[in-house]
């Protein structure tokens, strides 16, 4: 027989995550499906700024704000914004007020998972497909053959997500931006003066059309995006299986940049892994679907440039559980209203998120970033 869940929801990242502990809070049951093997199946990325406004207030949401608070990297929201020469022409330093400490997301997630009763998270679970079977309830496959049904379908899976076909034509586009990610580990014994060159927090180092971005993870290492504006297929013409050839492809943009920046490339330790940035359109939205939803990329993918990406999905998951609380028994009353807030609020972040990258990325970069933050004082 096909399993039946009353509530599925697709993706266990921190937005469905987030969705599901605030349901669970509110006495509802719900099943949440991964394709990862387990939770441990892979690295969760970096540290990540966590907003007062959106991601915190769902962690209270979830009444674990608390907790969350435990896990802040302390002196993470300190900045520093240099040229392509390597001078400082910005730096901020942690001021302690905790409007947006950073935090490990694998830390963030592992609180998530914890907060939720044993067995709540199919791991393993790749969904191919979806279909509605009318009324609002939606038969789901996944890899492999087996199907389930469901009367609330949440698409929380991402950029490439297999549920937003059923409410949006909508596909992520190239933002015309790529990231090369690297890690320079034991950065304060290995890798001592580019631990002093990037700072006890966020680091950009900016020029026209490249730069890079920086922090420290909680594991003690130096977690680099090296940024280039580039062709979509400039990725595919290098071997990055091949270490040295990528460095050296890589190191090339930056033939006139201060060494210690260009020493974030030739001392990075293990592989680079390419990211080409992808976005929805700005302002993506979708007619009320009668029993499904989206949340978190999968609803507003956006370039990383306003910092809301995670901070989005948590509140996302957050606000969705709390509208399925206040209107039991009416799903589509809920989801409509969840969408009402929904859809201003991501096309603000995503316009926000799209005007920053032309900003960062300027052919006098970083002077408009410089007079950003001026114009905030």
């Amino acid at each position: 027989m096909t399993t039946h869940h009353p509530i599925a929801i697709i993706g266990a990242g921190l937005g469905g995550l987030t969705l599901a502990r605030v349901l669970h809070v509110n006495g509802i049951e719900a099943a949440v499906f991964d394709l990862d093997a387990s939770p441990s199946a892979r690295t969760q990325g970096g540290m990540l700024d966590i907003h007062d406004e959106s991601g915190q207030e769902a962690l209270r949401a979830a009444g674990l704000h608390d907790e969350f608070r435990a896990l802040v990297h302390p002196g993470g929201e300190a900045m520093r914004i240099l040229d392509r020469h390597g001078v400082v022409h910005h730096e901020e330093a942690d001021d302690g007020d905790g409007g947006r400490p950073e935090v490990a997301r694998g830390d963030l997630r592992d609180l998530l998972l914890g907060s939720l009763p044993e067995g709540t998270v199919r791991w393993g679970a790749k969904i191919t497909g979806a279909r509605p079977l009318g009324g609002g309830t939606h038969e789901v496959t996944l890899a492999g053959g087996a199907t389930f049904t469901t009367d609330l379908l949440i698409g929380a899976d991402g950029a490439w997500s297999k549920v937003r076909p059923l409410v949006s034509d909508a596909e992520p586009a190239y933002e015309g931006l790529s990231f090369v990610e690297v890690h320079l580990h034991d950065a304060v014994i290995r890798h001592p003066a580019s631990t002093a060159l990037i700072g006890g927090g966020m680091f950009f180092a900016l020029g026209a059309g490249k730069g890079f971005l920086a922090h420290h993870d909680s594991a003690g290492s130096l977690h680099v995006y090296i940024a280039l504006k580039t062709a979509e297929d400039w990725i595919s013409t290098i071997d990055f299986t091949d270490t040295t050839t990528a460095k050296a492809a890589v190191l090339a943009h930056f033939d006139d940049w201060d060494a210690g920046l260009r020493a974030l490339i030739t001392d990075a330790d293990g592989a680079l892994t390419p990211r080409p940035i992808h976005a929805l359109p700005i302002g993506h939205h979708w007619d009320r679907v009668p029993g499904v939803t989206l949340l978190g990329d999968a609803a507003h993918l956006m370039s990383p440039f306003a910092g809301e990406g995670a901070n989005l999905a948590m509140l996302d998951g957050a606000e969705l559980g709390l509208a399925l609380a206040a209107h039991p028994g009416d799903v589509n009353a809920a989801l409509a209203a969840y969408e009402k807030a929904l859809f201003p609020r991501s096309e603000a972040s995503a316009a926000e998120s799209a005007e920053s990258l032309v900003l960062c990325f300027a052919e006098d970069s970083p002077k408009p970033l410089l007079e950003r933050f001026a114009s905030y004082r």
